[in-house]
């Protein structure tokens, strides 16, 4: 054992409930501001988010302050039939100013069914002429009306019906964005992947376009449970997107949902080279410094730390419309890496020391242990009467006279294929082999 991993246990020994060893505020164990929160997205899904949190969360302030904002923002667009909905919800509790405004739907509704006339007629003069461009931009045109009055499936038929009469790449890109982008709001990521699979064989991406669709890649494998393919496509995003993406993902969820996808799933190794050391990702982890910190804690292991950012990030991970259902999950799996990572090094633990690590009891640890050893993700057995988790590391021994044996094997039969060449090279066995063709 070199200096560097001697210190490296002495400092994963010395973390624990000492709390001297690092001051670092937490800042994400605050309320979610719903405001900034909001302030990060646009169009649809601004709305279904702020929706997404009056439902889940307990505090009725925030529950009324998420309400109020979607009341505003649907006011700004053109989905009555959500509008009616949202009204319902809040239940006459925001006072007047927040109630049924009849004649705005009345306008909107009455604006709507003359707009959807001049379309279908508009789209059958040009269905007439066989105008390709023109019967194109018809369906889209329908797709968008569709899409601003809630109708997901009919904007959905309407974009793909483009693609008869897509004559460019650029066409084709446009169909696909918005196919993915009204995907995502319906819950229906099998047509997401597919889209993003025939977007991304088109020559013709420029960098957004490409950061787009890996985000869009990346909420298809998180919903399918494919942590670790979801950790690569968040990982490859470019620093591009910006703010080029909002009315689906910030440039913050790509680092959370990313970095937590990634602890989940990766191995130290892949850690380090495609988290830790990814510049391009480093732009975006900067945005979210508690999810940097948490990685950095993680690879450093520094757990209690580690943890207790986890722990104060729960709260508001869980109020995320595509996250809380995997906060569970991924929490299990990255505690369950922390667990294996500490205990690795070490021919014993004291389960009372790695109890103080992980902030938990003594018999929480061993059943936590206990499950990971039959999983055989631990090769240890533990001596419950004296708290002390023994690894059962291989001979080392009997290994290593094995592989000198194996080497002495290798080696011998090289030997005799080198004799058995010379020989044939002395006989000039190859040259009369040759004289007989």
């Amino acid at each position: 054992m070199d200096a560097d991993d001697g210190q490296m246990i002495d400092e994963i020994y010395s973390n624990g409930g000492d709390d001297s060893q690092r001051h670092r505020p937490i800042i994400s164990g605050e309320q979610l501001d719903i405001e900034a929160y909001a302030a990060l997205y646009s169009g649809r899904t601004k709305i279904t988010r702020l929706l997404f949190i009056s439902e889940r969360c307990d505090n009725v302030s925030m529950q009324l302050e998420a309400l109020r904002m979607a009341y505003d923002e649907i006011k700004k667009g053109e989905n009555t039939q959500l509008f009616r909905e949202v009204v319902q919800k809040i239940d006459g509790r925001l006072g007047p100013s927040y109630g049924l405004d009849f004649s705005w739907a009345d306008s909107v509704d009455r604006r709507a069914e003359q707009r959807k006339e001049k379309l279908e007629n508009e789209l059958n003069a040009y269905r007439t002429n066989l105008i390709k461009e023109s019967i194109r931009m018809g369906y889209n045109d329908f797709g968008d009306f569709y899409y601003a009055h809630g109708a997901l499936g009919d904007a959905f038929k309407n974009y793909g019906r483009t693609r008869d009469y897509c004559t460019t790449s650029k066409h084709i890109i446009h169909m696909c964005l918005n196919a993915i982008l009204v995907s995502i709001e319906m819950g229906q990521f099998t047509h997401v992947t597919s889209y993003v699979s025939k977007a991304e064989s088109n020559q013709d991406l420029d960098a957004i376009t490409v950061a787009k669709l890996r985000c869009a890649a990346g909420l298809a494998h998180l919903e399918a449970k494919k942590f670790k393919l979801a950790a690569r496509k968040f990982l490859e995003t470019s620093p591009e997107l910006g703010n080029h993406y909002t009315e689906v993902i910030a440039a913050q969820d790509v680092a959370t949902y990313g970095g937590l996808c990634a602890l989940a799933s990766f191995d130290r190794a892949e850690l380090k080279a495609k988290v830790i050391d990814n510049i391009n990702f480093r732009n975006f982890l900067e945005l979210v410094p508690e999810v940097r910190e948490l990685i950095s804690d993680f690879y450093s292991s520094r757990y209690a730390s580690c943890l207790d950012y986890l722990g104060n990030l729960k709260a508001n991970l869980l109020l995320d419309i595509h996250l809380h259902d995997h906060v569970e999950t991924l929490y299990d799996q990255i505690r369950n890496k922390a667990l294996i990572q500490y205990t690795y090094p070490f021919v014993s633990v004291d389960l009372g020391m790695m109890a103080n690590a992980f902030k938990t009891s003594v018999a929480g640890l061993e059943k936590e242990l206990e499950a990971l050893i039959t999983d055989n993700q631990i090769q240890a057995r533990i001596d419950s009467h004296n708290k002390i988790l023994y690894a059962r590391h291989a001979d080392q021994r009997n290994t290593t006279f094995q592989r000198v044996l194996q080497t002495g094997c290798e080696f011998d039969r090289d030997v005799k294929a080198m004799l058995s060449r010379a020989s044939l090279i002395k006989h000039d066995y190859n040259l009369k082999a040759a004289r007989k063709l």
